[in-house]
């Protein structure tokens, strides 16, 4: 009975994200985006580490090369490919970690309360008064260019308002009568913060997690367009550091800089969309206004 009213509630809310034009257009795009990542490479004639001659530096699109070229004598559009796996993986796995500290922190800072609450949240403010891009720019200074630090930096420090978001659904969701009835047949904190106050506030959790990935990628592209990325991966981020670099803005080569620029507006777009379109959905006042 159980699975099944909630097998019901996933179907309605599919049905509802299908009406709903953000959501909509927001999951088209960022489904194509995932597919190309995907099954992009498969098709493709060319890699990252097929490099050209002098001749093949900087060329234009043309039947050969849709896209172009890069400084390097690459095919534009493979490392286009390639960095999209790039992005939208770093943009995951940060965000998967951005949400997991934040939900846990909030929801335990909302149900204990008082010291504890305290304590937690002076502990997230210490997070939102610094601004965020000097904190990660030092931070990946001190752990070094790796995908996986990169990941790391981003993840530790996009937490702190996904925990004051699920900390005052938390103060709401403690107070209900469900969650009092288990206190009295002695349920323990962690039972209840995982099976009452976590089903109760992931709805928030979900639709704020999509807006955090937005942000995710965005980090990962200022952190290495700003040279503090992996050198040894071609992400979108990447590929707008050496075209800088390069002087392909000055030299007129758009094909180098605009495809990536655009790749990554497009995703933040898509994830954004469907950021509001689940926050509107799930939001009965939202929907109703």
């Amino acid at each position: 009975m159980h699975w099944s009213l909630r097998k019901k509630r996933i179907l309605k809310f599919l049905l509802a994200v299908r009406k709903n034009k953000m959501a909509l257009t927001g999951a088209v795009v960022l489904a194509a985006f995932i597919l190309i990542a995907i099954f992009g490479p498969i098709f493709m004639p060319f890699s990252t580490l097929d490099f050209g001659e002098v001749e093949d530096i900087l060329n234009p699109p043309s039947p050969q090369h849709l896209l172009g070229t890069d400084d390097m004598g690459r095919d534009v559009l493979a490392n286009l490919i390639s960095g999209a796996r790039i992005s939208l993986l770093i943009g995951g796995i940060a965000t998967a970690i951005s949400m997991g500290i934040g939900t846990l922190i909030g929801i335990v800072s909302g149900y204990f309360g008082k010291a504890v609450d305290n304590a937690l949240m002076r502990f997230t403010d210490f997070f939102l008064v610094i601004p965020w891009l000097p904190l990660m720019m030092v931070l990946a200074a001190i752990l070094g260019t790796s995908l996986w630090n990169i990941i790391f930096v981003i993840g530790i420090t996009g937490w702190a308002g996904t925990a004051r978001v699920v900390r005052s659904q938390t103060l709401s969701v403690k107070e209900r009568q469900y969650v009092e009835r288990a206190i009295s047949v002695g349920a323990g904190s962690g039972h209840i913060m995982a099976r009452h106050i976590l089903p109760n506030v992931f709805p928030l959790v979900f639709a704020n997690t999509v807006l955090v990935a937005a942000v995710a990628i965005v980090s990962e592209t200022t952190l290495s367009f700003l040279g503090l990325g992996d050198p040894t991966t071609a992400s979108w981020g990447m590929m707008l550091h050496y075209a800088f670099e390069s002087g392909s803005t000055s030299a007129g080569a758009y094909w180098y800089y605009l495809p990536p620029g655009i790749c990554v507006v497009l995703v933040v777009l898509s994830f954004t969309l469907l950021g509001y379109a689940f926050d509107e959905i799930m939001n009965p006042k939202l929907r109703k206004r």
